[in-house]
């Protein structure tokens, strides 16, 4: 029994389809994937962090996007829409549509069951791919926590682990500081059910 051949799309026949589409897709190794709906909570972080990354930068030459905004990693012909990215001086773009862009300094993903592995992982083994990008960003939706993963000069990934509402997302090359109690503004979260003795 032969499997069956899972159909390949380059670059160029992905673009043409998913300019025309009514749903966002990824391009991953090929295959064109359908983008999941997201939760109020995801929702509501990628809004309060699109809104304090934007005051921050305002009057700077960068820009803020956010979910609709596609990337691409040449190196790897990935395609995607991070829920957050930021971009610094020109934004380059795969062609004269505009609407796909190359060089991103910092990337944000905003953590689901159902994504968090594939984010943690292949996502960010293809971002690492991009030479602008400097800052890598995971925020949880389950409790106030952020990983912000810094590009050193080396070449290597430093972590840095920010838990509870008290902590400062702090990212030095953008000149910016987002408190977590405003990315995570209007987010209540469940207590931790310990067990009694």
């Amino acid at each position: 029994m032969s499997a069956v051949p899972v159909p390949r799309f380059t670059p160029e026949q992905y673009l043409l389809l998913e300019r025309a589409a009514t749903q966002r897709s990824e391009l991953i190794n090929g295959e064109i994937y359908a983008m999941a709906g997201v939760s109020r909570e995801h929702s509501l972080i990628v809004t309060n962090l699109g809104r304090e990354l934007s005051n921050r930068l305002r009057g700077r030459p960068c820009e803020t996007h956010l979910t609709d905004l596609r990337l691409s990693v040449p190196d790897t012909r990935l395609y995607t829409y991070p829920d957050a990215l930021v971009i610094c001086d020109e934004p380059h773009f795969v062609d004269e549509q505009f609407d796909t862009v190359t060089n991103p300094i910092a990337l944000f993903e905003v953590l689901s069951p159902s994504t968090e592995a594939y984010d943690r992982g292949a996502k960010f083994a293809h971002y690492r791919r991009l030479t602008s990008l400097k800052y890598y960003v995971l925020i949880s939706q389950a409790e106030p926590l952020v990983e912000r993963y810094e590009r050193q000069e080396s070449n290597t990934w430093l972590l840095t682990e920010l838990r509870g509402l008290d902590a400062t997302l702090d990212l030095p090359a953008l000149q910016v500081s987002i408190p977590l109690h405003d990315l995570y503004e209007r987010i209540v979260f469940t207590e931790p059910e310990h067990p009694t003795g």
